[in-house]
């Protein structure tokens, strides 16, 4: 068997902090900056736990924008 992992990269600069990739996420690990914002004045979406994250790329398909680039790793389990 093996495990997928994943982890998101947001293009902060384009977010506009509308927080549907929040909303989307299965697992809870997606959220909105609290302290920064971008050029913009908006916060911006950011992944708060990379362990949990099974990259089902919902967070990508729900952005307006195409800010979210899931990426995905197979690993190999151990016996």
């Amino acid at each position: 068997m093996s495990k997928i992992s994943g982890t998101i990269v947001v293009d902060t600069e384009r977010c506009k902090g509308c927080g549907l990739c929040v909303e989307a996420c299965p697992k809870k690990i997606v959220e909105m900056t609290t302290k920064a914002v971008n050029k913009k004045g908006y916060p911006y979406a950011t992944q708060k736990d990379s362990d949990l994250c099974n990259g089902c790329t919902a967070c990508a398909i729900v952005c307006p924008d195409g800010c979210i680039t899931v990426y995905r790793k197979k690993w190999k389990e151990e016996e």
